[in-house]
Parts: C-alpha cells; structure tokens; sequence
C-alpha cells in the first residue's frame, strides 16, 4: 500500500486538495466556513446548557468548543466520507489508482481543516485568560491516534457501502448516536465511577486528551490513549483487509 501510494503522491495531493477546495465550492465564506460552523455549534450548545440549563461550569464555551471541533472531523471523515468510493463510481470504472486515496484523502482533508479550526481554540483561551502551555505539544500525537481510528472506521464503512447503499444511513444514525456518548458536551468525570463505561467509546478517551492540553493544562493520559491507539491499529488493519477484499467488486458494484 505505502509503496503504490508514494507511486502515485500527486493524485493523492490532488484528491486532498479537491476534497477541501470542493467542500466549500461556490460558497462566498469558502474555507472560513471551517471557522464559522464549529463556532455557530458551540454558541447554541453554550446558551442552551449554560444558560437554559444552568450550566456553572467555568469557560464552559471554551470546554465546549474543544470537544465540537474533534467530533467535526471524526463526522466529516465517516458520515461525508462513507460514500466516497460510490461518489467517485465513474473514475474508478474508468482509471486504475489505488482505491485507498479515496478514504485517506477524506481523512487527511478533515484533518487539515481540524488543525485550521484549532486557531478557534486558540483565540478562546486567550480571551479567557486560560492561556497555553507545553502540553499543548502533543496535539499531534493526539491526532495520529484519532487519524488512525478515522481511517480504520472509512475503510470499512465506505468498502461496504459499495456493496449495500444502505450502509450509508445505518453510519449515520450511529454517528448521531454516538454524539450523546461522548463528552462534548460534558465531563466524562461527571459519571464518577461509570466513567470507564463511557471509555469504551474509544472518542471518548480522545476527546479527553485534548481537554487535558488545551483546557486542563495537563499531559493526556498516555496508558488510556496508548490502549486506544492500540485499538485503532486493530481497527485500522481490519478495515483495511475488508477494503482490500470488497476492492475487486468495486467497479462493478457503483
């Protein structure tokens, strides 16, 4: 796979280019809009739970914002990503690339807008007064982990939807499910000793990670993030020996 992806880098560029570039084509905001969604989010998750709801929590706003811009990435890579291989039907019957672009570009793409976003969080904790610290250097060790957990989860989902469409909608009741699982809009410690349940979800772990540099000022949990890149690894090689297998069917199916 690496070698047939090195062989054919510039296609790769090109898809990662036009998945970001074509994402917000024709729109006047273009990739401002990276800024402006996450942020109108966390403004309507901020009035409902800390004013509505009563909500005490201190730079709750800032706490919120860090857990929405995580979980838009891990959205936009598997609920927009899943149906990738059927979106680009006609090239694939009509070119050989390695069908593996297709998801990593997905992936890569988000990525890129995650980290452009994350001048979002920037700004909160300097207007806060939380400030930055050193911790916040392992942001990138924080992002291969979900990276890895993404592409494992598109390989899968987006191999399969090849074969029954409806893979696509089941994707994302579950992805709509899964929101109220994680601790976005609220601390996992609030659940005391049921928070390892919560832990199962392995977003749940990543999301926390990010709270720790950003939010808490502290190193991430290293044992609880190594167990999920661990499973993300697994995640990764099972969705990538499915890829592989559903391939051959491909052009055939879309």
């Amino acid at each position: 796979m690496f070698k047939e992806l090195f062989t054919y880098r510039e296609l790769l560029k090109t898809s990662v280019s036009k998945e970001i570039r074509g994402k917000y084509k024709g729109s006047f905001l273009g990739v401002l809009w990276s800024f402006v969604n996450p942020l109108l989010q966390t403004i309507i998750y901020s009035i409902v739970f800390s004013i509505l709801l009563k909500n005490d929590m201190e730079h709750y706003t800032t706490f919120i914002v860090i857990g929405v811009l995580s979980w838009t990435w891990f959205t936009t890579s598997i609920s927009g990503g899943t149906n990738c291989i059927i979106v680009n039907g006609g090239i694939i019957k009509k070119v050989y690339f390695p069908r593996e672009i297709l998801p990593i570009s997905i992936v890569t793409s988000g990525m890129i807008n995650y980290l452009i976003s994350c001048l979002i969080i920037l700004i909160f904790l300097a207007v806060t007064g939380i400030g930055y610290s050193l911790n916040m250097l392992y942001l990138p060790l924080i992002m291969i982990v979900q990276y890895v957990l993404q592409l494992g989860i598109l390989f899968m989902t987006s191999s399969v939807n090849a074969y029954i469409r409806d893979a696509e909608y089941i994707v994302n009741f579950f992805v709509n499910m899964l929101f109220y699982a994680t601790p976005i809009l609220y601390a996992s410690s609030m659940f005391g000793r049921f928070a390892n349940i919560l832990k199962l979800n392995p977003m749940t772990t990543i999301i926390d990670s990010y709270r720790n540099i950003f939010y808490y000022q502290t190193s991430p949990n290293f044992t609880s993030l190594a167990i999920v890149f661990i499973v993300s690894l697994l995640v990764l090689v099972l969705g990538y020996a499915i890829f592989k297998k559903l391939e051959k069917g491909f052009a055939e199916e879309v």
